[in-house]
């Protein structure tokens, strides 16, 4: 299916600068644009290649200047990547077929509800009292424990298991082999060894959250683990229990947070970040990747760099010094040994004097 600029402009509300007849039946990296596709530029640095690339439209801010020498058709737009993001959603929900019904063969409990418009993919298991809402799409070899909640349009990708007693919202999509509700990792020490401290509580899950692959989210030992609104988890996090992240917070791959924290609203959290366990991270709190977190985050805003981490200006102003340190070292060395010198030169003066 071929789209005109003037058509996706018309659906972006954006300005045409070029040819508004010009078609596109692609999409494309602006690096790698061919002709007939469509591609964004929203980074600065991928700027050179607005210059360069074949694609035959890009979608750029309102705010760039325009030049004879871009060879492709612009849409100016508020948001590049913004609108980029809406035509690759409604190019998904053109292209691909919406799934509906129970295939076999699946396991759905007596006791099991669900709403209109389900998918359940074959070889899913659907426990006793599991709530299931609307327009719910449930993919093959997912696994649902008793008394399990999924809120209207979630969806649940193949693989997923969510153990028992756990709660998920509206709105929501969890990606393929991540676990919901496994037990913390909680073990009292024994003299003979140590003791598992069993995990009663639960993963509570709000709405409109996405969570990646093969994401791990510990149950409570009491209460819930709980994933505010809007939350975005990429794949590869471990969230241990009872912790508790805010609303609209986002976080990369590889993240470890330790039981018992608490993230604020809209922080950021960089790819390989840990977080040690009990302490609380303050709203729109911005961390590094690869930081070390081990102790409260007060100040709303902060953004953290290092482990353990610190402001982020001072950690750079540092990382400049100690980079250096071997050149300092060498300094050092070549200043004692010329200490020495004067040492032993004024120590020859003095008994020269002295006879």
């Amino acid at each position: 299916m071929k789209f005109s600029a003037k058509r996706i402009a018309e659906y972006l509300k954006g300005e045409i600068i070029g040819d508004p007849n010009i078609v596109v039946d692609s999409f494309s990296k602006i690096e790698e644009g061919k002709e007939g596709s469509l591609s964004f530029l929203a980074n600065p640095k991928y700027t050179p290649y607005l210059y360069k690339t074949n694609a035959s439209i890009v979608i750029v801010d309102k705010d760039y200047p325009n030049s004879e020498k871009i060879k492709p058709t612009l849409i100016k737009v508020a948001n590049a990547y913004q609108a980029f993001a809406s035509l690759l959603k409604l190019y998904d929900a053109v292209f691909s077929p919406e799934k509906k019904g129970i295939e076999e063969p699946v396991f759905i409990d007596g006791t099991a509800r669900y709403g209109k418009d389900v998918y359940i993919g074959a070889f899913s298991y659907i426990g006793e009292n599991v709530e299931i809402g609307n327009n719910v799409k449930i993919y093959p070899q997912v696994y649902l424990g008793d008394n399990v909640k999924v809120g209207d349009n979630t969806v649940i990708r193949p693989g997923v298991k969510v153990y028992n007693d756990c709660v998920i919202g509206n709105n929501c999509t969890i990606h393929s082999g991540s676990i919901i509700g496994s037990d913390g990792f909680g073990f009292a020490p024994q003299d003979s060894g140590y003791e598992k401290v069993y995990q009663i509580g639960n993963v509570v899950i709000e709405d409109n959250v996405e969570i990646g692959a093969n994401t791990t989210i510990d149950r409570a030992t009491l209460g819930s683990t709980t994933i505010k609104k809007g939350v975005k988890l990429d794949n590869l996090i471990q969230v241990a229990h009872n912790v508790e992240i805010g609303e609209h917070t986002v976080i990369a791959a590889q993240t470890g947070i330790s039981g018992s924290t608490k993230l604020g609203k809209y922080c950021m959290i960089g790819g390989q970040t840990g977080l040690v366990g009990h302490i609380t991270i303050a709203d729109q709190v911005k961390i590094a990747a690869q930081s070390g977190v081990e102790k409260t985050v007060k100040n709303p805003g902060e953004i953290l760099q290092g482990s353990p981490a610190y402001n982020a200006r001072q950690y750079q102003r540092s990382y400049v010094v100690f980079r250096k340190l071997p050149d300092l070292q060498k300094k050092i060395y070549e200043l004692e040994k010329e200490l020495q010198t004067l040492t032993q030169k004024l120590k020859e003066i003095d008994e020269t004097a002295e006879d």
